[in-house]
């Protein structure tokens, strides 16, 4: 049953819907799907084309709007939009520590989760389409990892499609995790070296946070074990607009002088806690590479620790009483974030099960994207922190009339920064306006 409800300039209709689990096998287990039906205000009887959004990730669901935030606004001028809780997530049937013990052991959790990858995201696409659009094709806007659904849905259900926006999620059709990371960390380094050219205050403020993690492991409030290893995982800021920014205000003032000594501030701890946290996106953690895996044969095996190792600057453990600058890391998961966690931590198992897994199956069809009919227009962030620009402009190649906007005025994040305008430009790119 769905109900509807206002917001300033719109109306917001929830939508439930029940998908298998497994498509392969219908009659089987099903879960629950969420989606927030969009519509600008006095046009809600209207017969308007829809537009399904796919939020980045994997494990987030879509954003939650205020009225005509950022992209929004301009959506609505001529769509109806679904935003669609990918499985998993948000108000979708939920996969975290509270509810995975549910399926059973470890093994029993990992198998349950295989199926949360682009490949079923698209199938229960296709399942709740036809039932919304009346048959129609819709239009597709991916943001990052919503890109990489798009693409896999222009691989396998181009029927279903009436156009393609991407932003900022173009994936590399044949590379695995090991080549996605060592494209990776040299992004990450650069990243590194333009905050602290725009902040070198902070090479000393970071070095002494290390330094004194080292040498204490403290536990924050929530639970989390802050090491060194921790700390640098705050560099996953560095990939969006205002992300340098907010880092460089969190290192502003780390520490307090307490009648036991300098100790990290609790204002300093809060803000790490809510920057590293996963207990909203645990999913992320979990499936991050397997998103990646594309080889049925080889397991993805915590790729970027692996590859990380061949980049010893990145090792803070070799930094630490030295002058060089702490290199934080970016969009990176490690086996350490399931002891560091607490809300990773009961799932470290199934972790290292989805590491080891095999039977990945490819999720992009290079001679069927060489084919491509649907209007396809991509945003590519030149220098993107999370997706390899060079691996995205491959790929814009090997699709058949796909359009690109290659830009630096945005980083990863141009679809919120830049309001309307990213929308307005791919709509015009695939109605060949500009």
């Amino acid at each position: 049953m769905s109900s509807s409800y206002r917001q300033p300039g719109v109306v917001l209709t929830d939508r439930h819907f029940t998908v298998p689990l497994d498509h392969d096998h219908p009659g089987g287990e099903s879960i629950e799907l969420y989606a927030r039906e969009v519509v600008a205000a006095g046009k809600d009887p209207a017969d308007l084309p829809w537009l399904l959004y796919l939020e980045g990730g994997p494990g987030f669901g879509a954003r939650r709007f205020t009225g005509r935030g950022a992209w929004l606004g301009r959506a609505v001028e001529e769509y109806r939009i679904l935003l669609l809780d990918q499985r998993g997530t948000g108000r979708s049937t939920p996969a975290n520590r509270q509810t995975l013990p549910l399926r059973g052991t470890p093994q029993q959790q990992a198998d349950y989760l295989a199926h949360f990858r682009a490949d079923s995201i698209v199938r229960d696409c296709e399942a709740i389409r036809p039932g919304l659009t009346g048959g129609a094709p819709w239009t597709v806007l991916g943001q990052s990892f919503g890109g990489f659904c798009a693409t896999h849905y222009l691989s396998t259900a181009p029927e279903g499609l009436a156009t393609v926006l991407i932003t900022g999620g173009l994936p590399a059709l044949t590379a695995g995790a090991d080549e996605v990371y060592r494209a990776a960390f040299p992004r990450i380094r650069r990243k590194n070296e333009a905050h602290y050219a725009r902040y070198p205050m902070d090479v000393a403020r970071a070095r002494s946070v290390a330094d004194y993690l080292a040498e204490h492991r403290p536990v924050l409030p929530g639970g989390l074990r802050l090491t060194p290893e921790a700390f640098q995982s705050l560099g996953l800021m560095l990939g969006s607009g205002d992300g340098s920014h907010q880092l460089h205000y969190l290192l502003e003032d780390p520490f307090v002088l307490t009648a036991s000594g300098y100790e990290l501030s609790e204002a300093f701890q809060a803000g790490v806690e809510a920057a590293l946290s996963f207990a909203g996106h645990p999913l992320y953690a979990l499936l991050h590479e397997a998103i990646y895996g594309q080889d049925p044969a080889q397991p993805t095996g915590w790729a970027a620790e692996r590859v990380r190792a061949g980049f010893p600057e990145f090792a803070a453990d070799k930094l630490l009483g030295t002058d060089r600058p702490l290199l934080f890391t970016g969009e990176t998961v490690h086996p350490w974030h399931f002891e560091t966690d607490p809300v990773l931590a009961p799932l470290k198992e199934t972790a290292h099960l989805l590491a080891d897994r095999t039977g990945w199956g490819p999720l992009y069809d290079p001679a069927r994207l060489a084919a491509n009919e649907v209007p396809v227009a991509a945003a590519v962030y030149h220098d993107d922190m999370y997706v390899d620009t060079a691996h995205s402009l491959e790929t814009a190649r090997a699709i058949r009339g796909l359009r690109t906007w290659v830009t630096d005025e945005f980083e990863h994040d141009g679809l919120r920064a830049g309001g309307p305008r990213v929308l307005d430009r791919l709509l015009g790119l695939v109605r060949g306006e500009v």
